[in-house]
């Protein structure tokens, strides 16, 4: 994916009310919608989870990165992604947690995160969800230029062939003109030296009757 094109990051919005909204990466689709992908999370309890010492200290990191991330789908829900006139977002907005292990350890200790989110309109995403997404983006981008290749291919072979069809036409017409001008060609030398009573023959007769001339046809 282009930067830019397919793709922009850190852009800068202002909502319907007035409020600076920020969205990290906005993965534009074919037919003008986009995907609002949001990666503030913080991952302080995870790394409590992973220096813990004892059993007790990681169910209770645990329990603080599943908080977190509770209060990160909250947060993200009221920036209202959808109330930007220059962003035609899908219903949606992807959540991408960026440690995999810490997307892990949330889910397999609280089932309903996935459910939560979900009823907020939001897809929580890990580096491997997140990289199959915009992979399954990229083909969709890949089909979209095809599509517009295989357009652009037929109305230019639409053109081409009306651009032979206009010739076949002047070659017809070139083959009109070369028929009537053999017809006036041989109508003109009937008259002048084949017919009946041709010019030629009736040039002949003023020799016949003495005419001096200096040439002879």
């Amino acid at each position: 994916l282009r930067e830019g094109i397919e793709y922009t990051t850190q852009g800068s919005f202002t909502d319907e009310q007035g409020k600076r909204l920020r969205p990290d990466v906005i993965v534009h689709l074919p037919l003008n919608k986009d995907i609002v992908i949001d990666s503030k999370v913080t991952l302080t309890a995870h790394l409590k989870y992973t220096q813990a010492s004892d059993d007790v200290q990681r169910e209770i990191a645990t329990k603080e990165l599943i908080k977190s991330i509770y209060a990160h789908i909250k947060g993200l829900s009221l920036k209202s992604y959808e109330d930007i006139d220059s962003v035609n977002t899908l219903d949606f907005v992807l959540m991408f947690i960026p440690i995999e292990s810490a997307f892990m350890l949330a889910f397999s200790n609280d089932n309903n995160l996935f459910k939560i989110a979900f009823e907020n309109n939001i897809m929580l995403v890990s580096p491997s969800t997140l990289f199959a997404t915009l992979r399954t983006v990229e083909n969709i981008w890949r089909y979209e230029h095809q599509n517009e290749n295989a357009l652009l291919i037929s109305k230019k072979a639409a053109d081409l062939y009306d651009k032979f069809a206009n010739f076949v036409n002047d070659i017809e017409a070139i083959g009109l003109n070369i028929n009537r001008t053999q017809k006036s060609y041989e109508e003109a030398m009937n008259k002048l030296s084949l017919g009946k009573g041709n010019l030629l023959r009736r040039s002949e007769e003023f020799i016949e009757l003495g005419v001096k001339a200096k040439k002879k046809i």
